[in-house]
């Protein structure tokens, strides 16, 4: 009776654990979701819609293009210092207020950027707010991740943290989705004319829905145990480090900067199929694709990610982050030649499926990703190194993707070194995680 007892009290303890794990699971793949929409409805808009409104019509298109990617990349230059600022703060104050702060800070600016005007109302003062608002873009998104990564992989069972690290990580191809869904279902509504005049604002100005979301997490979730324990563990006459992210530089520059090599490979082949492929396939003096056909495109390829990502963080779950991963950038490397030989034939069927099968091959790396950096760093930390790693692979890789795969087919004008662009960006990261150790068996509360 007594044992029959105990495993009933153990089975209805553990259900709430679960039900509990559940929620901090589905607010983090729905706060990411929402915080990469608005992020992405950049990019899509930095392919369709701002190279007109945004810049000079005395510009080239191709100048004009360039220069609308530049304010794209601006983000990724500001992902970086926002995962210090928060990193900094994450691992002071705690996992959620960090969170919280940085979905409200892109909830506001991306619907800001949906209220701008234009260049031909105020002239050059247009491009220069385009630019300040999505810096602070950037200083969200690089905050967001961090925290959204340690709320499942923290609370996570040790045995699943793969899994759960993918709810994080599928916020990006979820995010994306919805971005391409919006500006479809607007520009399929509305004629070029109202498209371009108003209905791109719609997505951006959407996202007020944001903040609502940073209100839930604030009033529902707590912080997660592993920072719990480590407040709980710190006298009160004790000091605190400094900064966080210097001990994180100090301690751990090696993982920081393989954690960094790891996503170049990630980054650059995701942000060359989600971006510069939208321009390249709708350009009128090249394929000449139309911009929904196109659009669909990547919104169906990417679609693929997201159950690809849970399939490959739980197998990272039983076979380890790394094999998974390195085999995932010697896919990813060889199939961009095949994917752009499939694209430039200019059929949608070939170009939907090269695309398709690339983002399965991305997510080799990216679903296990989460749990792997959390994995490197202990957790006084974790925030701080985690998130440096990432921000940094995120400004060498995705940031400066679509402007380098622009200038390769300029200079070069064949498709085939942008694939060479992308198979080195793969052979880099092959290396770099070739040179990190297994961390899938590790102790968050225990990493040395």
């Amino acid at each position: 009776m007594t044992d029959q007892h105990d495993k009933q009290a153990g089975a209805a303890e553990s259900e709430p654990n679960a039900r509990s794990m559940r929620t901090v699971a589905m607010t983090a793949l729905g706060g990411t979701s929402i915080e990469w929409y608005d992020f992405f409805i950049y990019g899509t808009a930095a392919a369709l819609v701002f190279p007109v409104l945004f810049f000079s019509d005395d510009m080239p298109r191709y100048v004009s293009l360039l220069a609308s990617f530049s304010t794209f990349a601006v983000g990724f230059l500001a992902r970086p210092v926002g995962g210090v600022v928060f990193g900094h703060f994450g691992d002071r104050v705690g996992r959620k207020a960090a969170l919280v702060t940085a979905l409200m800070m892109m909830g506001v600016a991306t619907t800001l950027i949906g209220l701008l005007p234009t260049y031909a109302q105020i002239g050059p003062l247009a491009p220069v707010l385009l630019i300040l608002l999505r810096f602070v873009q950037g200083l969200a998104v690089g905050g967001q991740w961090g925290g959204a990564m340690l709320l499942v992989t923290e609370n996570a069972p040790s045995n699943q943290r793969g899994f759960y690290g993918a709810f994080a990580q599928c916020g990006a191809p979820a995010g994306l989705v919805l971005a391409n869904l919006a500006f479809l279902a607007v520009s399929g509504s509305l004629s070029d004319e109202a498209f371009m005049e108003w209905g791109w604002r719609v997505p951006f100005i959407s996202s007020v829905l944001l903040i609502g979301l940073s209100l839930y997490v604030q009033l529902k979730l707590e912080d997660t145990e592993a920072f719990k324990e480590l407040a709980e563990a710190s006298q009160p006459t004790e000091a605190k480090p400094r900064s966080p992210v210097l001990k994180a530089l100090t301690t751990y520059p090696k993982e920081i900067a393989l954690a960094a090599g790891s996503f170049l490979g990630v980054q650059v082949t995701f942000y060359i199929c989600v971006a510069f492929i939208i321009s390249y396939g709708t350009d009128p003096e090249g394929l000449n694709i139309p911009r929904s056909d196109m659009l669909t495109a990547v919104l169906i390829s990417t679609m693929f990610a997201i159950p690809a990502n849970f399939f490959f963080g739980a197998w990272s779950d039983r076979y380890g982050r790394r094999g998974i991963y390195k085999l995932g950038a010697i896919l990813t490397g060889i199939w961009a030649f095949v994917m752009f030989a499939m694209i430039d034939t200019g059929n949608w069927y070939l170009i939907t499926a090269g695309l398709s099968i690339s983002h399965i091959f991305i997510s080799m790396m990216y679903g296990p990703q989460a749990a792997l950096l959390a994995e490197l760093f202990s957790t006084e930390v974790r925030y701080s190194g985690a998130s440096l790693g990432y921000q940094l692979g995120a400004i060498l890789g995705g940031g400066f993707a679509p402007i380098i795969a622009t200038t390769l087919l300029l200079i070069f004008g064949s498709s085939m070194w942008v694939a060479a662009y992308i198979a080195l960006a793969n052979v880099l990261t092959w290396f770099a995680i070739h040179a990190l150790k297994e961390t899938d068996n590790r102790d968050l509360d225990k990493v040395a």
